[in-house]
């Protein structure tokens, strides 16, 4: 039994050792390792940030403890392992806070965020070029960008990184024509694709995926340049569709329709009245 006089995080603690115990626990998560548990993770993530969008605050308090939950899981599996014990994460994590901000703890005086970000950033690099050069390799701005990270995530990172030892366009425009230039490569390799006769040339596939990550890694240049989240972009651009697809489907619900009942010119008009409630 878990004591009712544990306080959260302790009580919390103790369904997760009960819960991987190999004799009396449950099967599941006793099974689980640091890989099989990553995809519950990110799922939690996501919920976490899906609640803050939609400002949904009881279902951020929930999704919060789903996560947190995650965190406890991956903490029990490394003192299983005697690897490393909750305590040692929240310690470490912690440490590490207290050095990032010695304007709060060890009194030290920064003119303003910018100040903040530079001594956060050089200090991180320090330790990327420290571990990288242990390594036997030579240190890289790109080091230690996440590979696990989502697509447009990981390019904004990229980018920003790059920016930093200043390899980037200092004026918009340029970028917008760097765009310009990418779509008319990947128009190039459509026009090419349409005129082949093989029914699939996977030469001209690749190509045409290298194309299209080329337009989408400048656009989300773009987006990073303007100081917009294209991950963030892309999410509500989601959400938009995704009201007005549904607004097409009801409308032709009342006739007991489908949107496979109409053609496209009809299906082109319900979108642009959807646009103008949405």
């Amino acid at each position: 039994m878990i004591p009712n006089t544990l306080n959260g995080i302790e009580k919390l603690l103790a369904v997760m050792a009960a819960l991987r115990d190999t004799k009396t626990g449950c099967p599941w998560d006793a099974a689980q390792d640091f890989a099989t548990i990553t995809k519950y993770t990110l799922e939690e993530v996501y919920e976490v940030v899906e609640a803050i969008e939609r400002q949904d605050m009881d279902s951020l308090k929930e999704e919060l403890g789903d996560l947190l939950f995650q965190i406890v899981f991956y903490a029990q599996i490394g003192s299983d392992k005697k690897l490393f014990s909750f305590n040692e994460i929240a310690q470490l994590t912690a440490d590490k806070m207290i050095e990032r901000h010695p304007h709060v703890f060890l009194d030290k005086q920064l003119d303003d965020h910018d100040a903040l970000m530079k001594m956060w950033e050089g200090d991180k690099q320090k330790k990327r070029d420290a571990k990288t050069a242990a390594q036997g390799k030579v240190p890289s701005a790109l080091d230690d960008v996440g590979n696990a990270l989502p697509a447009l995530t990981r390019a904004v990172k990229l980018q920003s990184r790059a920016a930093r030892v200043g390899f980037e366009w200092t004026d918009i425009n340029d970028m917008l024509a760097k765009l310009d230039e990418e779509v008319a490569e990947l128009k190039e390799v459509i026009a090419e694709q349409q005129a082949n006769k093989e029914p699939l040339d996977l030469e001209l596939v690749d190509r045409l995926t290298s194309e299209l990550g080329d337009v989408m890694f400048v656009a989300a240049n773009i987006g990073r340049k303007l100081r917009i989240d294209p991950e963030f972009a892309l999410r509500t651009t989601n959400r938009k569709f995704e009201k007005r697809f549904q607004h097409i489907e009801a409308e032709l619900a009342k006739q007991n329709r489908k949107p496979q009942d109409a053609d496209l010119e009809e299906l082109t008009k319900l979108w642009n009245a959807a646009k103008l409630t949405s």
